[in-house]
């Protein structure tokens, strides 16, 4: 039986830990082959990800999938356009790009935020997108559309609600997620003649290491669940699945689109 990404080839950033690890690992059971990228190999301490002391590049290796490692730090472009190029070189072409890689400081009001704190939110969180599109976008211009889907390739933007309404004392995460989801919308229009698909994905609170402090604070867990409809709050897997819809050819007319994973949170 045919998986929904065979064929495929895909980066995705931050894939240590979180979402990053949940998505690469997902492309991967469904086919694809994956240059994992992070500024660490291992994953990140204190998280809920599956097998956490194995690799996700080795990981993928011992369920029989294809992938390779390569550390890069995402705020700069020799080491974002050599993920592109190492995809090309082993692989013959680029799919699927997907800007994962995010930080997020701490809860702080801008008259606490450190400028040195919104500089580097802005770095990694908008800038990296923005490297990661261009370099992606650059190549998937030179590539022949896919006999299947009509598309040159698909960019997905991993974003959040953080990016769609306020979240009370994160100024600098909010302003660099409303970034990648407006930078999204206006990269579709423009390559959208070409045939390139571009696409958000806005998460919502998850139980990843990074939200791991909110949930352990039982007044802010609390307050997770009182503002969630959804009885119980997601997973990097949930936001994997996402992931998946927007990287397969079942979403070949879907481009621009900031698809939230957030059990309803930003509905209200």
């Amino acid at each position: 039986m045919a998986k929904r990404l065979d064929g495929k080839i895909a980066i995705v950033t931050g894939s240590s830990s979180g979402n990053g690890r949940a998505i690469a690992l997902t492309f991967a059971r469904e086919g694809a082959k994956v240059i994992c990228s992070d500024l660490q190999k291992s994953a990140r301490q204190g998280g809920y990800d599956e097998s956490i002391d194995i690799d996700t590049d080795e990981l993928i290796r011992q369920e029989g999938g294809q992938a390779l490692f390569l550390k890069a730090d995402v705020t700069k472009a020799k080491d974002v356009q050599a993920l592109v190029d190492l995809a090309v070189s082993e692989f013959g072409r680029l799919d699927i790009m997907v800007n994962n890689a995010g930080i997020f400081t701490g809860l702080n009001g801008i008259v606490e935020e450190t400028e040195e704190a919104f500089d580097l939110t802005m770095a990694v969180n908008t800038k990296g997108v923005w490297l990661g599109c261009k370099s992606a976008i650059t190549q998937m211009l030179e590539q022949n559309a896919s006999a299947s889907s009509g598309s040159r390739g698909k960019v997905i933007n991993i974003a959040s609600i953080g990016g769609l309404v306020g979240l009370a004392q994160e100024p600098g995460y909010c302003t660099s997620k409303g970034a990648v989801v407006n930078l999204t919308k206006q990269l579709a229009v423009d390559y959208a003649p070409e045939r390139i698909n571009i696409n958000a994905i806005c998460p919502g609170f998850l139980e990843t290491a990074m939200v791991r402090p909110f949930l352990e604070d039982e007044e802010l867990n609390k307050g997770l669940h009182d503002q969630s409809p959804w009885p119980h709050l997601g997973n990097a897997q949930d936001v994997a699945y996402a992931a998946l819809f927007l990287a397969s050819d079942e979403s070949r007319w879907v481009t621009g689109s900031s698809l939230v994973v957030d059990g309803g949170f930003t509905a209200r």
